[in-house]
C-alpha cells in the first residue's frame, strides 16, 4: 500500500445516520454535528474490502474508545497479529501496531514518512465513498429499530466485499448522481399535492435513479 512496508489496512470511523432511539440515552447517540448516529470502525484494504467492522457505538464515542474496546486492537495485544500494523489518523494514539502521522515533521524521512502514510490511509476514506454510494440508507439515514439498524449496517458490509470479489460495477459518483437527479426533477417535478418530507423524496429518487445510471454506464461500457 503506497510503499507502505507491513501494512495490513487502514483504520477509521464513519457515522451512519439513524432516528432518535427515545428513551434516558438517546442523546449519547448525538454526535459533535448533533445529529444521532451510529458511530461505525471498519479496517480497509488496498481493495476497500472491509477487512474488520464494529458497529454498535453511539454517535457520541470518540474513535479511539471504540478501538480500544475492539477485537482486532486485542488480537495485537494479544500477539495474534505480529510483524504487521494498521495505519490511523492523529485522533489514535501512537501504538507499535497503529501508526500515525508525525504532528510536526522534522527532516525528510519523516515527511516522506507523512506523505505515504496520508496516502495509503486514505483508502479507509475511498471505501466509506463506495460503500454508503452502493448503498445510500448508509448516507441518507436509517429508520428502523437500533437492533435492525445495527444489522442493516454490517449486512450492508458483507454485500460491498461481496461486490467487490465478484467485481461488480462501482456505484456512480455522487456528482453523477446529483446531475442526473437535477435533470430529472426539471423534467419530472413532484405532484402539487404530494407533502412528503423532503429527506424522503431523495432516498425515493436515489433508489429510482440507480439503476438509470447503472444501465446507461452499461450501455456505454458494452455498446
Amino acid at each position: 500500500m503506497a510503499r507502505f512496508p507491513g501494512v495490513i489496512g487502514a483504520i477509521d470511523c464513519t457515522h451512519i445516520p439513524i432516528q432518535s432511539p427515545g428513551g434516558e440515552n438517546a442523546e449519547l447517540f448525538r454526535n459533535r454535528k448533533s445529529y444521532f448516529s451510529i458511530n461505525v470502525q471498519t479496517v480497509a484494504d488496498p481493495q476497500l474490502l472491509i477487512r474488520d467492522i464494529v458497529a454498535s457505538w453511539p454517535g457520541s464515542t470518540h474513535d479511539s474508545t471504540i478501538f480500544l474496546g475492539s477485537q482486532v486492537r486485542q488480537k495485537f495485544v494479544n500477539n495474534e497479529l505480529t510483524n504487521c500494523h494498521l495505519l490511523g489518523d492523529n485522533g489514535y494514539k501512537l501504538e507499535k501496531y497503529l501508526l500515525t502521522p508525525f504532528l510536526n515533521p522534522s527532516n525528510i524521512h519523516e515527511r516522506n514518512y507523512n506523505k505515504a502514510q496520508i496516502k495509503t490511509r486514505n483508502t479507509v476514506e475511498r471505501q466509506y465513498g463506495v460503500w454508503k454510494r452502493r448503498f445510500p440508507c448508509l448516507k441518507f439515514g436509517l429508520r428502523t429499530k437500533m437492533e435492525t439498524s445495527l444489522s442493516i449496517i454490517v449486512a450492508t458490509a458483507v454485500l460491498h466485499n461481496i461486490a467487490i470479489m465478484t467485481r461488480d460495477e462501482e456505484p456512480p459518483e455522487d456528482t453523477q448522481l446529483i446531475n442526473y437527479l437535477t435533470r430529472r426533477r426539471l423534467t419530472r417535478p413532484l405532484d402539487a399535492g404530494a407533502a412528503r418530507p423532503p429527506q424522503l423524496d431523495v432516498e425515493r429518487e436515489v433508489r429510482e435513479a440507480l439503476p438509470t445510471l447503472y444501465r446507461q454506464r452499461f450501455a456505454s461500457s458494452y455498446f
